[in-house]
């Protein structure tokens, strides 16, 4: 469980993202996840990551750190050698289970965003929403739709409002765009929507 939220979130010092241990089929994933990795060190902002050195994982990372940011990655034992822990890093936790890999990354962050990965990427962004709908965090939540990668995801969540199976003040917490920059500029001016009842009387 990640810390209660508050009326207000401060301008993000350090983001969680979360992205694919592939590279995906198209170069221009690999090319904005350094794009990200550099922005988010020059901006001074610190990444959180899974802690791999693969892939986007590793694209992001390295990036960062080579252009003098702070990186922090969790990983768990059983994923080590499968996502191939890189250990140049600011700092590199191993912990035993997945539920503590994302508790950890939530912790240490006050923002959160999916770039292009897959079932794992999924999982992860779509429970930072559910923390938030629950007023667990107030954290922003961004995703970077690089090569329109999550139109249709995102044409789900609106899919989900229209069936009355989302309220509309909770999809509005997803920030998207596909550039990095002004993905951080709109979390950075995020403040979090007063949700004060989170079901609908006739929910069921």
């Amino acid at each position: 469980m990640v810390t209660s939220a508050s009326a207000n979130v401060a301008k993000p010092r350090a983001i969680c993202v979360f992205c694919g241990s592939s590279a995906g089929r198209d170069p221009v994933y690999v090319r904005v996840a350094r794009q990200m990795g550099e922005l988010l060190a020059h901006r001074r902002i610190r990444l959180v990551y899974g802690g791999g050195g693969i892939g986007l994982m590793g694209a992001i990372a390295k990036a960062a750190m080579a252009a003098g940011g702070e990186v922090i990655g969790v990983i768990p034992h059983a994923l080590r050698a499968k996502e191939l822990a890189y250990h140049k890093l600011t700092e590199l936790h191993v912990v035993d289970t997945m539920h503590q890999r994302k508790q950890m990354m939530a912790e240490l962050s006050d923002g959160f965003i999916a770039m292009p990965g897959g079932f794992g990427t999924f999982e992860e962004f779509c429970e930072t929403i559910t923390w938030a709908q629950l007023g667990l965090h107030n954290k922003p939540c961004g995703m970077l739709n690089v090569n329109g990668y999550y139109d249709r995801m995102i044409a789900m969540f609106d899919h989900a409002v229209q069936d009355h199976f989302v309220q509309p003040g909770h999809r509005q917490m997803i920030i998207a765009d596909f550039d990095p920059a002004r993905l951080l500029d709109a979390m950075a001016a995020y403040q979090g929507p007063p949700l004060e009842q989170w079901l609908t009387r006739d929910a069921t």
